[in-house]
């Protein structure tokens, strides 16, 4: 698929700037320039949720997107032209997508397009973005299936939900030294589903032994029922991969119940601190994209930059969103131009330090990096290991 050397592009130098431009609602101004190989300007396109339910997520991608750009803006841009951003938002709804992705490509001409940030909402943009043949990374968008594989243009900053659970089970078994797991999953959501059987899959296949497997539907608020039959098994460790808002309820509750069992989940977790008392979670584990108290240099100058530009700390989808962006102009970079075609070619042969690790991709667009395990204590996310 790719025949181009692979370009090692390291040592990404941070610098704050104020060019950023950023279009919203109308598409930002002029299109006419858009995809125009005469153009001055870079067009980057995105559709995310800056309302809705998912907000919180797409709000943190976004600022990630604009810090990336307003420093490469500060820096002169790439290509001798300035970068643009277009950005829509879709309110977490699929068919908010595809209008906006049509937006971004008929009107606005953009040259790429980062998104989307929720996996529903990048399926239904993925048979779009390959039809077209238009560069595309999504920064966030985990589920394993209707992604990368719809065709070669399509590339992901952020790993995959199996991949992560494939992890989680070797930490358990390896670093925790857990015999046996119970775990308890939301049967109305694919990413904990996929997460739930791929850490069932790996940990049985290496060993260890799940003991119970508990389902919960997205309503529910009551897990006390499915959580006793829990009581009284000495589970080492229970496997809760869903996102915080639930984590919060079940593991106040298993509390409750009476099990003392170590908690561990998927990136889902990050930002359950705060939403309950600290020693209901402490020594709680999770898988993630990285760690804010990890020492690399790249790590640190993001941090550093991110909260001079938001005044707080930031979370995993705003660290993707930054290398999503990353990644695509260094590959416009190495391809010395936007044409898509080279653009396209660039990205599956790149490798970067970035602030989710060292990244380069598979041969269906998919990110080789290590998984952050992250450590809750003390009311602190902390750099546990990584895999």
């Amino acid at each position: 698929m790719f025949k181009m050397k692979r370009i090692m592009a390291l040592g990404l130098t941070l610098i704050l700037g104020t060019s950023l431009l950023v279009g919203c609602g109308d598409g930002g101004g002029d299109s006419s320039k858009g995809g125009d190989s005469g153009s001055d300007v870079i067009k980057l396109g995105a559709t995310i949720p800056e309302t809705g339910e998912v907000a919180v997520y797409g709000n943190a991608a976004l600022n990630g997107y604009k810090l990336a750009i307003k420093e490469y803006n500060e820096d002169g841009g790439i290509l001798d032209k300035e970068i643009k951003l277009i950005a829509y938002d879709n309110k977490g709804d699929g068919n908010e997508a595809i209008n906006a992705y049509n937006k971004l490509v008929d009107n606005d001409k953009i040259d790429a397009l980062i998104g989307g940030v929720i996996s529903t909402n990048t399926q239904a943009l993925a048979p779009n973005a390959a039809r077209d043949g238009i560069p595309m990374i999504t920064a966030t968008a985990t589920a394993d299936e209707g992604i990368t594989e719809e065709g070669d243009n399509i590339f992901r900053s952020c790993f995959t939900d199996s991949y992560q659970g494939e992890k989680l089970a070797m930490f358990a078994l390896e670093d925790l030294d857990a015999k046996n797991a119970a775990v308890v999953y939301n049967t109305g959501s694919d990413y904990s589903d996929g997460l739930a059987n791929t850490f069932e899959q790996t940990f049985k296949e290496n060993g260890g032994e799940v003991i119970a497997k508990e389902g919960y539907t997205e309503q529910d608020k009551d897990f006390k029922s499915i959580l006793t039959k829990l009581k009284g098994k000495d589970v080492d460790v229970l496997v809760i991969p869903d996102y915080y808002e639930k984590i919060a309820l079940i593991t106040k509750q298993a509390r409750e119940v009476g099990l003392e069992s170590t908690f561990i989940g998927g990136d889902g977790w990050d930002g359950v601190i705060g939403k309950i008392d600290d020693d209901i979670i402490q020594d709680s584990y999770f898988t993630n994209h990285y760690a804010t108290d990890d020492e690399s240099e790249v790590v640190q100058g993001f941090i550093k930059n991110y909260e001079e530009e938001y005044g707080e700390k930031p979370n995993a989808f705003a660290a993707l969103g930054y290398d999503a962006v990353t990644t695509m102009l260094e590959a416009m970079k190495e391809a010395g131009t936007t044409d898509r075609e080279a653009v396209i070619e660039a990205l599956g042969n790149i490798e970067l330090d970035l602030v989710s690790g060292n990244t380069k991709f598979d041969e269906v667009g998919n990110p080789i990096k290590e998984v952050t395990i992250i450590k809750i204590d003390g009311g602190e996310n902390k750099l546990e290991i990584k895999k």
